[in-house]
C-alpha cells in the first residue's frame, strides 16, 4: 500500500495539486485501500459501491463522498492507468444557500474588532472579496496602491485574477505596509511570517461572537457577502463572476438566490 501512495503522491505533486488536495487524496485512497485489503491493483467497482454505502450509512455528507470517489478514480486511471470507465454517478450536493452579513452587521464586526491589523484583515477580506487563504497569503507586492486593485496570484486552481482594492481603508493599509519589503505578507503575525488560516477564523468569530450576531456565519461570509451586496448595488453579474474568479458562472448565480428583489418585496399574508 506504501508503494501505491508514494506513487499517487508523485502524481499528484507533477500535476500540481494544492498541499491540501494531496492530502485529502492520499488520506481517501489510503482509506479505500484499507478497505479493499487484496487485489489493491484491481478496479473494483462493486468494491467501490460497497466502500460508498458504508461511507453514506455513516452520515459522510455528499461532498465528501465526492471526494473519495474523485480520489478512487484518480487512483485507478491516473496512477495504476487502469481506463476501465467506472460508471458510478456522484452524491448529489446539498444546496445550501450561502450564509450572508448585511452591511450592518460587518460594520458591528469591524469596529469590535480591536486589533488594527485583524480589523484591515476582515475589511480588506469583505471588500476585495477574499478567500481566508488569499488573505493571509497577501504579499505587500501584490498591492497596487495607485490603481486601486490586487492581484491575487495562485488562487483555487492554481488561477490568477484581480479584484477591486477598498479605498475607505487605503490610508490605513499604508501605514502597516510602510517601510516593509513587497516580498513580506500584508498581515504578519506577531512572531513574523505570514498568520495561519486558523487564525484569521478565530479573529473573525471571536468578532462575530462579540457583535452579538446569531448567524453560522465564518470568515468565508465575507466573501459571500462582498458578491451579494455587489449585486445588489447593480453590478454586473458577469463582473462579480470575475473578480470572485469563479471558471463557471452557474457557481456566482447562486447569489442571485440571495440578492432576489421580487421575492424581498413580497409580504407575508399573515
Amino acid at each position: 500500500m506504501e508503494e501505491y501512495l508514494n506513487k499517487t503522491l508523485r502524481e499528484l505533486r507533477l500535476r500540481n495539486y494544492s498541499p491540501k488536495t494531496i492530502k485529502a487524496y492520499l488520506l481517501c485512497i489510503e482509506a479505500y485501500l484499507k478497505y479493499k485489503e487484496v487485489n489493491l491493483e484491481k478496479l473494483d467497482e462493486e468494491n467501490i459501491k460497497s466502500f460508498l454505502l458504508i461511507l453514506n450509512d455513516k452520515n459522510k455528507s455528499p461532498q465528501t463522498i465526492n471526494l473519495y470517489l474523485n480520489s478512487i478514480k484518480f487512483f485507478y486511471n491516473q496512477v495504476l492507468r487502469k481506463y476501465e470507465k467506472i460508471n458510478l454517478k456522484f452524491a448529489k450536493r446539498n444546496k445550501k444557500l450561502p450564509i450572508i452579513l448585511s452591511k450592518e452587521e460587518i460594520s458591528k464586526i469591524i469596529e469590535n474588532t480591536v486589533n488594527i491589523k485583524h480589523k484591515l484583515m476582515i475589511a480588506l477580506a469583505y471588500g476585495s472579496g477574499l478567500r481566508v487563504s488569499e488573505v493571509v497569503n497577501l504579499r505587500i507586492k501584490d498591492l497596487d496602491i495607485n490603481q486601486l486593485f490586487i492581484h491575487i496570484k495562485g488562487a483555487k486552481g492554481l488561477k490568477d485574477r484581480i479584484t477591486v482594492f477598498p479605498e475607505k481603508i487605503l490610508n490605513e493599509i499604508k501605514n502597516i505596509i510602510t517601510g516593509k519589503s513587497g516580498e513580506g505578507f500584508v498581515f504578519e503575525s506577531e512572531r513574523g511570517g505570514k498568520l495561519t488560516a486558523a487564525t484569521a477564523q478565530k479573529v473573525f468569530t471571536k468578532s462575530l461572537n462579540k457583535s452579538n450576531i446569531n448567524k453560522p456565519a465564518t470568515f468565508h461570509s465575507l466573501r459571500h457577502s462582498f458578491a451579494t451586496h455587489l449585486l445588489e448595488n447593480g453590478v454586473d453579474i458577469r463582473y462579480v463572476q470575475e473578480l470572485l474568479g469563479h471558471q463557471n458562472i452557474r457557481t456566482t448565480q447562486i447569489y442571485t438566490h440571495v440578492t432576489n428583489p421580487a421575492i424581498k418585496n413580497i409580504k407575508s399574508p399573515l
